[in-house]
């Protein structure tokens, strides 16, 4: 077989993947702008026949999507903010500075991966409780401030940076917190921008947690109010899709407009670590 032939096919194969794989997102799209009913009809349509947009005007207006978004993005920020705070401090301080017990605690951490994440939902839920934080955004962001593979990621690329570079300011007399903001964090630029995606599109596209910490409507993150709402409209196949797509979008274009910085950080991380 010619190396043109053998290209060919494996471009070939590429593209009849990337099809199979969009072919879902596009037909979401299309339904999400079809005719009420339109979808329901057999076979159903790929495309709609008199495009509109009044789904999503529907679910902005009457069914509260547009608070369901906004609520997304604080909790979504906030975590991603907070666990980049604490994942880069722990991080940094399991692979430069020494204390005691220092292995043994990280080997504890990473023994806690094999952990499942549902095990603790109820302990932590009473735990809530007892602080009076149901039904709070703070009681969807506190679980999420640190995580064990954030302080992983961290620790794996920080352990590359020269110990000479921290040694030589303390001798100038630099404090540690100093030496974290002003040496290290500009170093960890990589693996903090992917930190940053990760957690992001793990915040985001949570469903199980805001589920048993938030009860009120109020509160609901757009998974919980999409899943809400298709409880309510479960014949209004094109409404679902729009909501569908309001929820994809966002981090769809976040991740691939990141996706090189995604990818270069965990690849660094690896090599490096």
């Amino acid at each position: 077989m010619s190396p043109r032939i053998a290209k060919a096919m494996i471009n070939g194969l590429l593209i009849g993947g990337a099809v199979i794989a969009l072919f879902p997102l596009l037909w979401m799209f299309s339904v999400s702008i079809m005719s009420p009913g339109e979808a329901s009809a057999q076979p159903p349509p790929l495309l709609p026949t008199h495009a509109t947009l009044g789904n999503y005007r529907e679910l902005f207006v009457h069914a509260g999507m547009g608070r369901y978004l906004l609520n997304s993005l604080l909790v979504s920020s906030a975590i991603t903010l907070l666990a980049l705070s604490f994942n880069l401090m722990a991080g940094y301080a399991f692979a430069k500075l020494r204390f005691a017990g220092r292995e043994r605690l990280f080997q504890a951490l990473i023994g806690a991966l094999v952990i499942p994440a549902q095990v603790a939902m109820l302990p932590l839920f009473l735990l809530l409780k007892y602080l009076g934080l149901v039904n709070t955004y703070a009681g969807v962001i506190m679980p999420a401030m640190a995580s064990v593979f954030g302080i992983f990621l961290v620790r794996q690329y920080a352990r590359s940076i020269p110990d000479e570079l921290m040694e030589a300011a303390r001798i100038d007399g630099a404090s540690e917190l100093r030496i974290f903001a002003q040496i290290v964090m500009p170093l960890l630029k990589p693996i903090m921008v992917t930190l940053a995606i990760f957690t992001f599109l793990a915040a985001w596209n949570d469903f199980m947690w805001p589920l048993i910490a938030l009860t009120g409507q109020e509160h609901y993150t757009l998974p919980i109010g999409l899943a809400s709402l298709a409880r309510e409209h479960w014949q209004d196949s094109e409404q679902m899709m729009a909501g569908s797509v309001v929820t994809v979008v966002p981090v769809l274009v976040l991740f691939l407009a990141m996706q090189r910085y995604y990818i270069e950080g965990l690849l660094l991380g690896s090599v490096k670590g």
